[in-house]
């Protein structure tokens, strides 16, 4: 509307310029008046046909304007009418959800009303059952003259008993399926190492006999007055036995290197002939340099049947004085090779050190070449000398733990010891005296029959085994197990023996009676 008052004053303004310039020119000129009137009315007409335009398009803008608002404020409108639409279905809906949630709070209201009165209920019928309780338990006790404490303590002894013999039943199992699983293992590694380290044995004996080529050399051996034998035994330290024995000598010492190196002087002299004092010294000092180079060919020889070839020197001349050494009739020297090989094998097929395995089992007897001049058991005494020439503590461990002297701490101290008893316990690899053997019988039996309960015992099997007869009355049943364990205790603290010896306890109870 504004616009159209511009148009209608700007068009008033114009049309009043128009009349202001007409009566203007008509002041004037009046000849041209006519044209100009013409000329204004032309253009007078040709501004209102464009003002009339203007105006008209105007207008057309202004009423589509009109009409785009009129749309425009319809559709807000419409936006508006939806939007309150919306709002009243939410406050419905909050509406419905508000009356839910009331009818949940009264039914929770009810439900915490029934649950405090339940629980009132329930502390009531506690506490009347614990009165009750309380009446039985005096009634109890009244009628079993005995205290709930008393019955307690006899109920706990009794629960005792009955878990101890099921842990005993528990221990025996685990112990019986420990031993299967441990023998088939201990079979398989002990067969597969027999197999495997092949040895043989030649059981020597401990004193050294010389043969002569005839009986006329005893006499020159004696000497005159003596003096030539007592000059061989001054130089050897060993004492020559001469008797009836046709053509034969006997050398007699606790000393195997020095027996043996009087037995090579004494082959000299009997092949030389000449045999008197100066001579006799003169060939034991031979015999000796000989015995030592013999000594250190055995101690390195030793080492490379081993496969340890890098020991050092003194080791070596201890081991090949082993060479000459003999227990129960087996060769020392032989005997440390076989036990290195046998706990090398062992090493190697449970997954130990091999190396510490091989050079323990071969110098684990060292201290028996030194045991006469130092005084303790040879593997205490094996041990610190290892320690002292510089070798692995690992070594020495296993070398002075075969004895079980000093606790086993490692599997190669173990595989040593089992090798060690392995080694002596090969059928014609030692031999026993009857008289120690039937000490040692005398001995097992004497050890099982000084503990309580048991009746009799007799050992078999060589004395690898002892079966041991119980009282029944005097021993349960749950006892037996640690009765063999001390039995075996004792044994192994006071007796030495190869290999092991079977402990077997025999438990019987027999009810006899008669029909008549």
């Amino acid at each position: 509307m504004d616009a159209l008052w511009v148009v209608v004053a700007t068009i008033a303004t114009l049309t009043l310029g128009l009349v202001a310039g007409y009566f203007y020119q008509l002041q004037l000129s009046r000849s041209f008046e006519q044209k100009l009137a013409q000329r204004v009315q032309r253009e007078l007409e040709e501004v209102a046909a464009q003002q009339r335009a203007k105006i008209q398009q105007t207008t057309d803008a202004i009423h589509e304007q009109e009409l785009v608002s009129d749309r425009d404020i319809q559709r807000r409108r419409n936006e508006l009418r939806d939007f309150q639409g919306q709002l009243r279905q939410r406050e419905q809906a909050l509406d419905t959800r508000g009356n839910r949630l009331d009818a949940l709070d009264a039914e929770f209201k009810t439900r915490d009303s029934a649950l405090t009165a339940r629980q009132v209920a329930l502390e009531k019928l506690e506490k009347s059952n614990e009165e009750i309780r309380q009446q039985q338990i005096l009634a109890l006790e009244s009628v079993a003259v005995m205290t709930r404490d008393e019955a307690k303590d006899q109920l706990l002894a009794s629960i005792e008993r009955d878990v101890r013999e099921l842990a005993n039943q528990r221990v025996r199992q685990i112990t019986v399926e420990a031993e299967e699983t441990a023998e088939s293992k201990a079979r398989w590694l002990v067969g597969l190492s027999l197999q495997r380290v092949a040895a043989a044995h030649t059981t020597e004996i401990t004193t050294s006999v010389v043969d002569l080529k005839s009986d006329e050399l005893k006499g020159r051996i004696i000497g005159r007055e003596g003096r030539n034998i007592r000059a061989l035994e001054a130089a050897t330290g060993i004492d020559i036995i001469i008797d009836d024995t046709p053509e034969t000598v006997v050398l007699s010492g606790f000393d195997p290197v020095r027996r043996e190196i009087a037995r090579v002087a004494l082959q000299r002299l009997t092949v030389d002939g000449r045999i008197h004092p100066a001579k006799i010294e003169e060939a034991v000092a031979k015999a000796r340099a000989e015995v030592d180079e013999i000594i250190e060919r055995e101690g390195e020889q030793a080492g490379y049947d081993a496969g340890t070839p890098g020991l050092p020197r003194e080791i070596l001349r201890y081991m090949g004085r082993l060479r000459f050494r003999t227990s129960y009739g087996q060769n020392v020297l032989s005997h440390s090779v076989e036990v290195s090989l046998l706990a090398a094998t062992m090493a190697a097929e449970i997954g130990g050190d091999v190396e510490v395995a091989r050079q323990a089992g071969l110098v684990h007897d060292i201290g028996k070449g030194i045991d006469h001049e130092v005084e303790g058991p040879h593997a205490l005494i094996g041990g610190q000398l290892l320690r002292r020439s510089g070798l692995k503590e690992e070594i020495a461990h296993a070398a002075e733990a075969h004895h079980f002297e000093v606790e086993l701490k490692s599997f190669e101290a173990f595989a040593v010891a089992a090798a060690d008893a392995i080694s002596a316990s090969r059928p014609g690899a030692r031999r026993e005296t009857v008289t120690r053997y039937l000490q040692r019988l005398e001995k097992l039996e004497e050890i099982a029959t000084s503990f309580k309960g048991v009746e009799s015992c007799y050992a078999i099997q060589a004395g690898r085994e002892l079966r041991v007869f119980i009282r029944p009355e005097e021993v349960e049943e749950a006892s037996v197990e640690h009765l063999t364990a001390d039995i075996a205790k004792q044994v192994q603290e006071s007796m030495e023996y190869p290999g092991q010896i079977k402990i077997t306890a025999i438990r019987e109870t027999r009810s006899v009676d008669y029909a008549r």
